[in-house]
């Protein structure tokens, strides 16, 4: 293929074969493009092996026995203890083994080439891959996130497990020490402690501290009563193995714990190590030692900002998609973004209309007011928008109101002594829902709707005649409207 006398060996070469990638690559395809994915490790990425699936498999048994065990009649019938090697099956059922077979196959049935290696640019429009160079109309890159590691003395010594590390583990420890509050701290900590393990769990802050004020109070709650040892406003001074391998980590106040693992989940940050940024005059910028990662002192990141499209700026053929560009560290939004970006390098390449506008075909707008997450802890937390504290932060004239999940007849029918609690936060100059936060048993389900509400900006008063089934979990929102108050 030819374009202005150059020869290209593709129209679209995509750096990461994760489900960021593969969307990419299968919408552009999907619209006429040649194009090839470049992976150095296995098609499917993080999510397929180490992360989304795995850690869902890991959960699920637990909460499920939880589940019965809260119904009179079921908890009866509830007399052994969890199967944890059953579990460990299970997880690698979901994996397939760790192999990507079955998504290779998938790549070459939808017309896409796979190139094994590291793919790094070392020029505009050219990729490399071991010893070769391909040349593309439009190069994408998808390569995920990292794990962030905080500078703790002797960490890097103790062979800490990772959330790949805990995901892929093949036995359950007895004890665990998990350092991190955040979403994936406080599911595995969930999940080692059904399994078996005696886990501590260590918060420099509040647990989920960006959602709403009462996730963290509920979820440390259950953990509590799981068995967990919760620690807040607890970070570890220095960690160290003992000879007999014993983890002993030490806090601020001299205080020791000691387990037979470490589990560290401080954050993500962007992929973008070793892509040859540099070779394409992409600055990179110093971080310090709060965003180091697994790299030393003085280490360099190169901040990739985007369009809506997923044009990286001051290109005309680079685009960074899903967690490489920050803008949303979620599977899910990632194969979002990966959508618009596959149908927008299409309709530039082949010189169609572009619709770039608010909610478009070809841009990603919902990153930045209807994002949704689910933590998979037990209660759950299903969130979508903007905690009240964020839309405040903005500036938006917001109203919030609350309601007990407890007090909603559905959710009694889940489990005698439901606990949990609901949030809307509402932009009272528009009249709309910005923000959705539930917390309980059986919630992630409820939260599409909210989504639905948030992104088609449905009025208030338009809600009230979305009318919830009886008697399902769903009418917390007629609750809530009913908090809200009906206009006049």
């Amino acid at each position: 293929m030819s374009a202005g006398g150059d020869r290209f060996d593709y129209d679209l070469i995509v750096i990461g074969a994760g489900p960021v990638g593969e969307n990419v690559a299968d919408y552009a395809t999907k619209r006429g493009l040649h194009v090839a994915v470049v992976e150095s490790e296995l098609v499917g990425g993080e999510c397929s092996y180490w992360a989304c699936m795995p850690s869902k498999a890991l959960l699920r048994s637990g909460h499920a026995l939880r589940t019965a065990r809260r119904l009179a009649g079921a908890r009866e019938a509830v007399t052994g203890t969890i199967d944890a090697a059953a579990v460990l099956a299970r997880r690698t059922g979901f994996t397939d083994g760790w192999s990507d077979a079955g998504q290779v196959s998938w790549l070459d049935s939808a017309g896409i080439d796979l190139l094994r290696g590291h793919g790094r640019l070392v020029g505009r429009q050219t990729v490399e891959v071991g010893d070769r160079e391909y040349r593309a109309r439009a190069v994408a890159l998808a390569t995920g996130s990292v794990p962030v590691l905080p500078p703790i003395p002797g960490l890097d010594s103790v062979s800490a497990w990772g959330t790949q590390e805990a995901t892929a583990a093949d036995h359950v420890p007895a004890s665990l020490i998990v350092v991190g509050g955040g979403v994936a701290g406080v599911e595995l900590a969930f999940a080692f402690s059904s399994l078996g393990s005696r886990v501590t769990l260590l918060s420099r802050g509040a647990l989920l501290e960006r959602e709403e004020s009462f996730v963290g109070d509920l979820v440390a709650a259950a953990l509590s009563e799981e068995g967990v040892d919760v620690r807040w406003g607890s970070a570890p001074a220095r960690v160290a193995r003992d000879r007999d391998g014993t983890v002993t980590v030490t806090l601020g106040d001299d205080t020791a714990i000691r387990a037979e693992e470490i589990l560290v989940s401080t954050g993500r940050r962007p992929n973008t190590d070793h892509l040859g940024l540099e070779t394409v005059g992409l600055e990179t910028v110093g971080l310090g030692t709060a965003g180091l990662g697994t790299a030393g002192s003085g280490a360099r990141r190169t901040e990739l900002v985007v369009d809506e499209t997923m044009l990286v700026s001051g290109t005309d053929w680079l685009y960074a998609v899903g967690d490489v560009n920050g803008r949303a560290l979620l599977t899910h939004q990632g194969k979002y973004q990966a959508r618009a970006a596959g149908e927008a390098i299409a309709a530039r390449l082949q010189g169609t209309a572009l619709h770039d506008g608010p909610w478009g075909a070809h841009v990603a707008t919902a990153d930045h007011g209807a994002v949704p997450r689910v933590v998979f802890s037990d209660p759950e937390v299903a969130a979508v928008g903007l905690t009240e504290r964020a839309a405040r932060e903005q500036g938006m004239p917001v109203r919030a109101v609350e309601y007990d999940l407890g007090w909603v007849a559905g959710a009694k029918l889940h489990a005698d002594g439901y606990a949990g609690r609901a949030k809307l936060v509402v932009d009272e100059s528009r009249g709309v829902v910005v923000g959705a936060t539930f917390v309980g048993q059986d919630v992630a389900e409820l939260l599409h709707s909210a989504t639905i509400a948030i992104v088609g900006e449905v009025p208030v008063e338009r809600l009230w005649h979305a009318v919830p089934a009886y008697p399902t979990i769903s009418e917390i929102w007629l609750r809530l409207l009913e908090t809200y108050g009906r206009p006049d």
